[in-house]
């Protein structure tokens, strides 16, 4: 892999007018810290044909491949049903995925996804497993789920820098045009008919999880257009709403507006909100974030998580599915046989491992691909100096190619002393594969000045506040719904049982969401134990 310059480094990630001051005035590196990642070594080992022949073989009623959300989720109903003949393979030295999650002296903080929603539904996967982790405290009047206080995201909640200060909330009122407003509204107001789509039987056409929704067939005309399309035919032109827009693309997609569909686009504003003119759900979160969930989910699986496990090969048969691995600790290649198999990884790992599909590739595998990452958690001695709005959870930066960070230890309370944020970057180029060699030819301390490049525009004291930085680097971090992925067939076709092997991932909704992610791990499961029911 060829290093990358630090100038090329920082008109990538910062573009051209943060990149040239950075590189007149580097960022000043007086800390330590760690670059950290998925263990892409050995799944490249997989990539280039490692499969060696088993030296002993197991039995189980059903194997899970992978221990992220959706695996841990088909996991969870398994046992709430009942069924505990089950083990889960795990490559990563921890189950979570991106939903993982780090700590130290000063906080836990997240890896990865770091919020979900509170859920409208008490009966949904995602308000029982809130209920059943003391979370959710009962119903209200309607029947809606009343999460505890404590869980609920403090606030101050986001704020934007922007013209030189920070002001609250996420749209840049300052300075905003009289046309810039009625874009904005006008916007809303389109957003708010989206909410209010139902299908023929009243359901709503946009909601989490997607397994769940309606379908409309007139509204799958946008999944074949970008969400940069729609606003041009739409007469949006204000360069704040379109930054607004992008920035919602960027955060759940990793995705540019020109790049998204325009069904994911509408899907971000919509499914968060029950009916039109109500707001949109209020965020359930934890210092480490998701890692909390996974936590749960993890320990609920006990020792049946077996981690450092690489599969090499999964081989679906009329009586079950043989699924050979190799312990990476111990250095040996075993087999699974298992009645049932779950197959709770990417599409991508999928062309790679499952052996008929290795062999002849379906088409549907190539509608898919993935976005990469930079998450870096900064521990901070203390609390830079302000310029406006205090500080908040989520602190985002206007024209940032970052997301900005949120702040782990804004939920316990502490708004002075020591903390640690975490900092987002998606990469966005067209090509997730030329993204993925820029996260691979930057070392950490090239990485390290990237994040402070990028923040101490609002924050120009950072540097001599930082104690530690350390980075993730996620390669594959979520799939991308690009226009036709959605409502083009590929879908549906990746939905589909291979014998008695299964498949369960967010991959399956083209939407890289925790309540997506939980909903085809538990429908997957669901699926295995109607099987064991038939064959009765």
């Amino acid at each position: 892999m060829n290093r990358i310059s630090r100038r090329e480094l920082f008109h990538a990630c910062l573009g051209a007018g943060v990149a040239a001051v950075a590189c007149r005035r580097p960022p000043a590196v007086r800390f330590e810290g760690e670059l950290l990642g998925q263990s892409a070594g050995q799944g490249h080992r997989v990539r280039d044909g490692f499969r060696p022949p088993p030296v002993r073989r197991e039995r189980v009623g059903v194997a899970i491949l992978g221990a992220g959300v959706s695996g841990l989720s088909a996991a969870w109903r398994l046992r709430r049903r009942g069924f505990s003949d089950f083990t889960i393979l795990e490559l990563e030295d921890r189950a979570g995925g991106t939903s993982r999650s780090g700590e130290n002296a000063v906080s836990a903080f997240p890896w990865g996804a770091h919020y979900v929603p509170a859920p409208l539904d008490a009966e949904s996967d995602l308000g029982v497993l809130l209920r059943e982790m003391e979370v959710v405290e009962g119903l209200d009047p309607e029947g809606r789920p009343v999460v505890g206080e404590q869980f609920l995201c403090r606030a101050p909640q986001e704020r934007l820098f922007f013209g030189g200060a920070w002001s609250e909330g996420l749209y840049p009122r300052y300075g905003a045009t009289r046309e810039d407003l009625r874009q904005l509204r006008a916007f809303e107001s389109e957003m708010e008919g989206f909410v209010g789509a139902r299908d023929a039987r009243g359901r709503r056409v946009f909601m989490l999880p997607t397994v769940a929704a309606g379908s409309a067939p007139e509204l799958d005309a946008l999944d074949r257009t970008t969400m940069a399309e729609w606003l041009d035919r739409h007469g949006y032109t204000s360069p704040r709403l379109r930054w607004y827009v992008e920035y919602a693309c960027r955060d759940d997609y990793g995705c540019r507006l020109d790049t998204t569909s325009a069904w994911a686009g509408a899907f971000y504003f919509a499914s968060r909100v029950e009916r039109p003119g109500e707001r949109a759900a209020e965020l359930v979160t934890w210092p480490e974030g998701n890692g909390a969930l996974v936590s749960h989910l993890a320990r609920a699986a006990g020792p049946r998580v077996r981690t450092g496990i690489l599969v090499t090969d999964v081989l679906p048969r009329a009586d079950g599915v043989a699924v050979h691995a190799w312990d990476t600790v111990r250095g040996e290649a075993f087999a699974v046989d298992a009645e049932h198999a779950i197959f709770a990884l990417p599409q991508l790992l999928a062309g790679r491992l499952v052996a008929p599909y290795r062999e002849r590739p379906p088409p549907h595998l190539s509608a898919f691909d993935h976005s990469p990452w930079v998450v870096a958690n900064l521990t901070l001695r203390a609390r830079p100096a302000e310029r406006g709005f205090p500080s908040a959870w989520d602190n985002v930066l206007y024209d940032s190619r970052s997301l900005g960070y949120v702040v782990a230890t804004h939920q316990a309370g502490r708004d002075y002393g020591r903390t640690v944020w975490t900092w987002y970057l998606p990469l966005t180029d067209p090509s997730p594969r030329a993204a993925r060699e820029l996260l691979l030819s930057a070392d950490w301390r090239h990485w390290a000045e990237v994040v402070l490049a990028d923040l101490r525009r609002a924050h120009p004291d950072l540097e001599v506040l930082v104690e530690r930085l350390d980075l993730w680097r996620w390669g594959h971090a979520m799939v991308r719904p690009t226009p036709g992925l959605l409502r083009g067939g590929a879908l549906e076709a990746a939905r589909r049982p291979l014998g008695r092997l299964h498949f369960a991932h967010t991959d399956l909704s083209g939407m890289a969401l925790f309540e997506e992610a939980q909903a085809w791990g538990v429908r997957a499961a669901e699926a295995v134990l109607a099987a064991q029911r038939g064959a009765r």
